[in-house]
């Protein structure tokens, strides 16, 4: 058996920006750049979080869902 080490596929730490807005109680989505290229995941933040806004990742929720907050002004 071998642990595969996915830390290098991680979007956790990535800076991303919102595509689609994220409103209070569900998801919107985030552009992130990891692997070489962008990829969109499903972003779910505790305050609403309006197109084009920069964040930062700060957990994965599942293989294409993220947690993010906001990058300061």
């Amino acid at each position: 058996m071998s642990v595969t080490d996915d830390s290098a596929q991680s979007p956790v730490g990535a800076v991303g920006r919102i595509t689609v807005p994220i409103p209070q109680d569900g998801p919107g989505e985030v552009l992130v750049a990891v692997r070489g290229g962008s990829e969109a995941y499903a972003a779910w933040s505790e305050r609403p979080v309006g197109a084009n806004v920069q964040v930062l990742v700060t957990d994965r929720v599942s293989a294409r869902s993220v947690r993010v907050e906001p990058l300061p002004d």
